[in-house]
């Protein structure tokens, strides 16, 4: 099988190493000429793409040429000095999928699109995102999902954890940080690159995943002994009236796919 990856960044990149791994044939995309090379010496065939709200740049129609599967994996990008409408990358992105002959469209979407409502999340619960980012993403599947052309599976991950990318690292020595008891929300790169793989492999297309560690420990006691184990200085919280946050449940991925996570919190 030929997979298309748009995005081969901190996630995209060790994924497309280990569907390579699987088997499978891989492009994949990156904005930066430098990396070209360094997709290229993993097994990759890179490409030269740029998704902006203006439209697409490089050679997208070679990129997706003969392949079955494609995984969207671009940050919304609504930060910073040159923020981008995430929902227009979507819409110039949809056409070229529809004259490209793919079958298969996973999206990588983020819990953001639920509310801190402090309830447990299943993928039944209403997505009612409080973030811009996560309007975008919702309006985004919402786009995705509704074009016949493909089938479309969602996959919502949580905070993003690795070796060399932790939330603790911005925390570390902050005062007056809110929601101490709020439950964490967190998924190892290790899981990430495991359970998509298992999607790919079980056709689960037309699906909806939240794919979260099963393990919520509060907000105060989990990065204070996380900080403790880097060596960090540990953050201070507030002790307020009360905490804002919510649970994501990850037991329909668990039994759908018959995934045991295995990348620790």
């Amino acid at each position: 099988m030929k997979i298309a990856i748009l995005g081969c960044g901190w996630l995209g990149f060790p994924l497309a190493k280990a569907l390579i791994k699987h088997g499978y044939q891989v492009h994949g995309s990156t904005t930066s000429p430098g990396k070209t090379e360094e997709l290229a010496s993993a097994g990759i065939r890179p490409f030269l793409v740029r998704l902006g709200e203006g439209g697409i740049e490089g050679n997208m129609k070679s990129f997706l040429k003969n392949m079955e599967t494609v995984i969207v994996n671009i940050p919304p990008k609504l930060r910073g000095t040159t923020p981008e409408s995430f929902v227009k990358k979507t819409e110039h992105l949809i056409p070229v999928l529809e004259n490209s002959g793919i079958r298969h469209v996973l999206f990588i979407s983020s819990t953001a699109i639920y509310p801190d409502d402090n309830s447990t999340i299943t993928e039944e619960t209403l997505p009612r995102p409080e973030t811009e980012s996560g309007k975008q993403l919702l309006a985004s599947e919402t786009l995705l999902q509704s074009c016949p052309a493909f089938r479309t599976t969602i996959l919502r991950f949580g905070g993003l954890i690795g070796p060399d990318r932790h939330p603790v690292h911005h925390l570390a020595g902050k005062k007056g940080l809110k929601n101490p008891d709020a439950p964490v929300n967190l998924i190892h790169l290790d899981d990430c690159i495991r359970i998509i793989p298992e999607i790919i492999r079980q056709q689960k297309w037309g699906k909806v995943y939240n794919a979260v560690f099963p393990s919520h420990p509060k907000r105060k006691v989990y990065y204070t002994e996380k900080a403790g184990e880097l060596g960090l200085v540990p953050p201070q919280f507030v002790a307020l009236s009360g905490s804002k946050g919510k649970i994501i449940s990850p037991e329909k991925l668990r039994k759908e796919l018959g995934y045991t996570f295995k990348g620790f919190i």
